[in-house]
C-alpha cells in the first residue's frame, strides 16, 4: 500500500470498527465491468452519512434552523485492486484526527473475501450555516469522535 495516510497497515486497518455494505450496481461499472472510479466517492459519501448517523451527529445538521452543517473539504481515494458488477464490499469509515472544527475521516473498503479493495481519506469541516466559517466541535463532539477514532 502507498497511499501516505496510511503508516502501518495492520494498526490502520484495526482501527476501524463502523461500516455499511454496498454491492456494486450495474449502472455503477464501466464498458469493462469495473466500478466506475466516480462511484466510490458516492460510497464514501452513504458510508460517512450512516457513521455520523451512529454518532448521533446528523441530527442538528439536517435540522433546517440548526446553525451549523458539516462540509467536504477535500477526498481521495487510492485503489488498491479491481472490483467488479455485483460484489458486496463493505466500506468502513473511522476519524482518524480531531481538528478545532474539523474532522478527517479515513475510509477502507473490502470485498467479501476480506481484501482491501480501495481506501481513502477526507475532511469534513463544520461550519456556519448563515456565515459559511468554520464552527469549532463542542467538547461533547469532540469526545465522541475521539472514543470512535
Amino acid at each position: 500500500m502507498k497511499a501516505n495516510y496510511i503508516e502501518d497497515i495492520q494498526q490502520w486497518t484495526d482501527g476501524f470498527t463502523f461500516h455499511a455494505d454496498v454491492t456494486v450496481r450495474f449502472s455503477e461499472t464501466d464498458m469493462y465491468g469495473h466500478l466506475n472510479n466516480t462511484k466510490v466517492f458516492a460510497y464514501f459519501e452513504y458510508a460517512r452519512i450512516e457513521y455520523l448517523k451512529s454518532l448521533n451527529r446528523m441530527e442538528k445538521w439536517i435540522d433546517p434552523q440548526g446553525d451549523t452543517i458539516p462540509i467536504v473539504a477535500d477526498l481521495q481515494c487510492d485503489f488498491v485492486k479491481q472490483v467488479f458488477f455485483d460484489e458486496k464490499l463493505s466500506i468502513f469509515v473511522k476519524a482518524n484526527s480531531i481538528g478545532k472544527s474539523s474532522v478527517d475521516l479515513h475510509y477502507m473498503a473490502k470485498n467479501e473475501r476480506n481484501e482491501i479493495v480501495f481506501t481513502g481519506r477526507g475532511a469534513v469541516v463544520q461550519i456556519g450555516r448563515k456565515t459559511g466559517k468554520p464552527m469549532p466541535w463542542s467538547e461533547e463532539e469532540q469526545k465522541v469522535f475521539m472514543e470512535n477514532s
